[in-house]
């Protein structure tokens, strides 16, 4: 129960990011938060600075008024506030409530004494100090001054924050697109920076996929960075191990092959002395003279082997390249092999495509194949020749199939028998003792130089076998 669990755990778990989209991601957010930093702050710094700027002329224009109310109600001459309100509309003054002989005067409405906090009033007219507070009057913010007038009353005025709101709506209008444009600009960054980060990983793959594909002497360019140059010179070293290491196993191969070709020629051309003798010999020395024929036979074709491996290791392989009618070299190819009787069907399309290949090299793949099927698969194999592409389509890829009625390959083990000296195992074992196991690696090798490739998989009728199939490119004979 725990492992079905575990699974859909994992499998509910999100991608991981990639290290461009991580650092996008990074550069993204960072300017996001600096963005609303910089926006808070600023927003924040102006208001203050507006409301302050704003109080202190409410402060110093309510104090100015104040002291034309109390000249105006001198105790030594009273008079009606009346005339304290002509002298503030001489001025201009609407905003404004007045309490003399514990009564309020005001102005215009709604600035009265009924939006007048009743603190303020406690404070200003109770205590006699002057005070200062913001209040709200019909949902627009207000600064309420009030003055208190000795031996005369008391004056309050109001001074809307209307173009302070005003402007702070602006400022922050301006500040959200601000905070917008450096995001993108954020953004921008941080692809350009992903790019310039990943670059030299970028190099280093490219490079590590070139020594996969053969070419060791491939590395990595110097760099003064400092970081850079770590992995820079680890991999070159890492890669110079590498190609001294390949080429050292190519050298012993290559050697041993040759050793060995002249005691394997001696040994065959005494093979055939004894050959001849045959008949002189009894009846268990020909059956020991069977085997040893046999195990020859083997080991020559090992020796060869080996020789082509440590040429491909080498890069001494060059290819005789001509243009051949596919189906006739591979009936040709079929003649030669050790199965000659083997079928091969081939298409009406088939029938006239062109390949461009070496001739011979091209032929050996064709019976490593057979051979593998006649060893491997059962009893005889059958070869289909097709073009993949549709019949309104001009030819460009053929297919070369051979099939064999064995117990087929596994899953797990179709690429791993093209590996050298590779060994399957259970219902898909293609190899045992007849062969080293380089056949299908040298079918591998030749077709990747033909620019072609190679696969297995299961029969297409649903029967018991395996199906080894090789695609190249073609042409139509016509064209």
């Amino acid at each position: 129960m725990a492992g079905p669990i575990r699974r859909l755990i994992n499998r509910s778990r999100p991608a991981a990011l990639g290290l461009r989209r991580r650092i996008l991601l990074i550069i993204t957010l960072g300017s996001i938060a600096l963005s609303l930093f910089l926006a808070t702050t600023t927003f924040g710094l102006t208001r203050s600075n507006l409301v302050t700027e704003r109080d202190e002329v409410a402060i110093e224009t309510s104090g100015r008024n104040a002291q034309i109310v109390a000249q105006t109600l001198r105790p030594t001459q009273p008079t009606e506030p009346a005339a304290a309100q002509r002298s503030l509309d001489t001025f201009g003054v609407q905003r404004y409530t007045i309490f003399y002989r514990d009564r309020f005067w005001f102005g215009n409405t709604p600035y009265t004494n009924d939006n007048l906090p009743p603190e303020l009033i406690e404070r200003v007219i109770t205590d006699g100090e002057s005070a200062r507070q913001i209040v709200d009057i019909d949902g627009e913010p207000n600064i309420v001054v009030g003055w208190s007038v000795p031996d005369v009353g008391v004056y309050f005025e109001f001074f809307p924050l209307d173009d302070v709101d005003s402007n702070l709506t602006n400022l922050r209008v301006a500040l959200v697109l601000a905070a917008l444009i450096t995001t993108g600009l954020g953004v921008l960054v941080g692809v350009f920076a992903a790019r310039r980060a990943v670059r030299p990983l970028g190099a280093a793959a490219q490079a590590a996929s070139a020594i996969a594909g053969g070419r060791l002497d491939t590395r990595l360019e110097g760099t003064e960075d400092p970081d850079l140059r770590v992995l820079t010179e680890s991999f070159n070293d890492m890669a110079e191990a590498l190609e001294q290491r390949v080429e050292r196993d190519a050298r012993f191969a290559s050697d041993v092959s040759h050793e060995l070709r002249s005691p394997l020629m001696t040994l065959a051309a005494s093979v055939e002395v004894m050959e001849a003798r045959r008949d002189d010999l009894p009846d268990r020395a020909q059956s020991a003279l069977d085997l040893l024929s046999s195990d020859v036979v083997r080991f020559s074709g090992l020796v060869e082997d080996l020789l082509e491996i440590s040429r491909f290791d080498a890069g001494a392989i060059r290819l005789n390249m001509e243009e051949l009618l596919a189906a006739e070299f591979v009936r040709q190819a079929v003649a030669v092999s050790s199965h000659p009787e083997t079928p091969v069907m081939v298409s009406d399309r088939a029938e006239t495509a062109l390949i461009r290949g070496d001739k011979r090299r091209l032929a050996r793949v064709i019976a490593n194949l057979i051979d593998n099927a006649r060893a491997y698969g059962g009893g005889a194999p059958e070869i289909s020749m097709e073009i993949n592409n549709l019949d309104s389509e001009p030819v460009s890829h053929l297919t070369i199939a051979v099939e064999d009625r064995g117990e087929g390959v596994a899953e797990a083990e179709r690429s791993l028998i093209f590996e050298r000296f590779a060994r399957g195992g259970g219902a898909g074992r293609r190899t045992g003792s007849e062969g080293a196991g380089l056949g299908l690696s040298l079918v591998d090798e030749h077709i990747r130089m033909h620019g072609g490739r190679v696969w297995v998989e299961d029969r297409l009728d649903g029967e018991s076998g395996a199906r080894f199939v090789i695609e190249l490119m073609a042409t139509d004979l016509d064209d």
